[in-house]
Formats: structure tokens, sequence, C-alpha cells
């Protein structure tokens, strides 16, 4: 192994990714590609990454659809611009692939809020329940899950469990209120939030609504119930995406990361996306865990092939049947 190689590895340890010098003359786009034919390698991107990014990537899309190409692709290496149980999820899907992911410390704060440890003895109060988690959780808490769910399939999911079993759903306490209202089920509900959901402004989107009477208000089920009631139409990611194409309406106020307004720009250039305000001083409400990737960290992975996302096998022995069965509800109902 060269000097450089060794140094690299160094700075992923004291960083959680390659801080290395690169170029600036360099053209990033058209060295990742031509990584990419090289190594053989996908990009899969969030629709929360920065828009060069999902420009740059071979698929951009949300959770559900990100694990259908993980567990489908047959590239020899997976570059995952994302968060770290993202990663995780497809090296679980895809355990002979090398998994990358440019910055080791883009985490989840929902992810976070879920401790297997602390989750694994409140699982013990309920032996008779099933537990559902969506797939922003760990992949050691995939290990206590029996069916795993994303905002697209959540409903799906619920309602393909007998309705005289008992259900923990973990960890965001939001989805979880949403999915009772919608399905009807009684849900015990681990108290777990999304940092970038929990904090939208009642009062400044309503005097947004205000500003905008014409414009829709559409909203993710990881916000609050305040602002969920709030909403003309409440969806996933790919689900907001696409009421914005089909809509007539012209404005859009937009309560999710708004880095998913990048795709509806490009798919409706003629109609206007405002993110809706957060309850402090900022324009919008970004999530600082997905914008640690940047194009400079996605060509250095790449290039070492550094971070490499590993697990270990019984994670993944234990853990990838609760993705598995979810991808099979998914499929079944034409998800």
């Amino acid at each position: 192994m060269n000097q450089e190689f060794v140094q690299a590895e160094r700075a992923i340890d004291r960083n959680g990714f390659l801080d290395m010098e690169v170029d600036p003359t360099l053209d990033l786009a058209a060295e990742i590609e031509q990584l990419k034919k090289e190594k053989n390698a996908i990009i899969l991107a969030h629709y929360y990454q920065e828009s060069e990014i999902q420009d740059i990537a071979d698929y951009i899309g949300d959770s559900l659809g990100l694990s259908q190409q993980a567990a489908q692709t047959d590239a020899d290496m997976i570059v995952f611009a994302g968060v770290h149980f993202m990663a995780e999820t497809a090296k679980m899907l895809s355990p002979e692939k090398k998994v990358l992911l440019p910055d080791l410390k883009a985490g989840c704060s929902l992810a976070d809020s879920c401790p297997p440890h602390l989750f694994r003895k409140f699982k013990e109060k309920y032996p008779d329940h099933m537990v559902v988690s969506y797939i922003n959780c760990t992949a050691e808490l995939k290990t206590l899950t029996d069916i795993c769910c994303t905002s697209t399939n959540a409903v799906q999911i619920i309602e393909s469990i007998p309705e005289d079993k008992g259900i923990i759903f973990a960890p965001d306490r939001n989805l979880g209120a949403y999915l009772v209202k919608k399905t009807g089920r009684d849900l015990v509900l681990w108290n777990g939030t999304c940092m970038v959901h929990e904090i939208f402004s009642n009062e400044k989107i309503t005097k947004l609504r205000m500003r905008h009477p014409e414009a829709k208000f559409i909203a993710h089920p990881e916000c609050e119930a305040h602002i969920l009631d709030m909403a003309d139409y409440i969806g996933s990611t790919s689900g907001l995406l696409r009421y914005t194409r089909e809509n007539d309406a012209q404005e859009f106020i937009v309560a999710t990361e708004p880095g998913i307004i990048h795709q509806m720009e490009k798919a409706s250039p003629e109609k206007t996306f405002i993110p809706a305000p957060p309850n402090n001083t900022c324009a919008c409400n970004e999530c600082p865990h997905m914008k640690r990737n940047t194009m400079e960290k996605l060509y250095l992975c790449m290039k070492y092939e550094l971070p490499e996302v590993t697990l270990p096998q019984w994670v993944i022995d234990q853990g990838v049947a609760s993705i598995n069965r979810m991808l099979d509800i998914s499929a079944k109902a034409g998800l």
C-alpha cells in the first residue's frame, strides 16, 4: 500500500471522510464519471443531497427506491450519497459488494434516537407484538425488527399485519401517529423524531400561506401532527415529487428537507417551490447530516474506495429479513 493510501486511511480515522486536498482545476463531474466506468460503480443519491450530487448520480430516490436499487444492481461497488443507515441497508442487501459512504459521520438524528440496547428492553414489555421499524434506523435495530417500512409503503406494511396482532412502531413517533390515523390501528410508539421534520414553524408557515394563497402546502409524514393537519397533501419524498408534477397548482410550499426541490424544479420548471421555514432564523430546514456529502468527498471516496461501510455478519444475517419482507410486500402492492 503506497503512502498516499496510508494517509487516506489515517484521515478517515480522524474525520470520518478523506480529508485530502483536491486539485481545484479538476472537473469533478467528469472525473467521477470516469471512476464509475473504471470501477463498475453505481452512485445512489437521496433526494436530500446537494443538487450537483443528484445530477451526477445513477439513481436518485427515496428510501424505498434506493433500497430496491441496492438489491438489484449489477455494479461491483455501491457509492451511497446519503446517510449512514442507507449505506448499511445497501450492504445488508448486497453483502458481496463494496459499499462506500463519502462521509462516515453523515448520520441520522432519527436513527440515533433509538439505541438498540434500549429498544431491546422496550420490546421485552410487549412480547406478543410484531415490530415494524421505519427504515431510518440502524442496522442493529433491524435485527430486532420483523418488517421494515418507508414512508412510501408504511400504510401497506401496517395493513398487511393481522388486525388482532399488536404492533410496536419505531423509531419515528410522528410517522407512527400519522399511521394510527391513517390505518386505525393501535400502535405502540417509540419516542423518536427527525430533527429536520420536528422544527417546522406553524406560525411562519401560516404567514407564508397568507402571502401565497394559491399555493398548495405539502408535507412529509415525519412532520408533527399540527403541521400535517394544515397540509393539502401528505406523502413520502417521491410522493411529494409526483404530486407537484401532477397537480395543476403553480406554487407549492414544501415541508420536508429542501433538497427535494431540485427535482421538483427539474420536473416542473414553470412552477414555484417554496421551502417551509423552521422555527429558527434559517430560511429553510436543511439536514446537516445529508449535507456533509460534497462533490470533493464523493470524488475522493471513489478514487481511494474509502470510507467503506462494513457490518458484522450476524447483523446482516439477522437484519436483512426485515428489509426483504418489506420489499416483498411493496412488490405485491405495486410500489
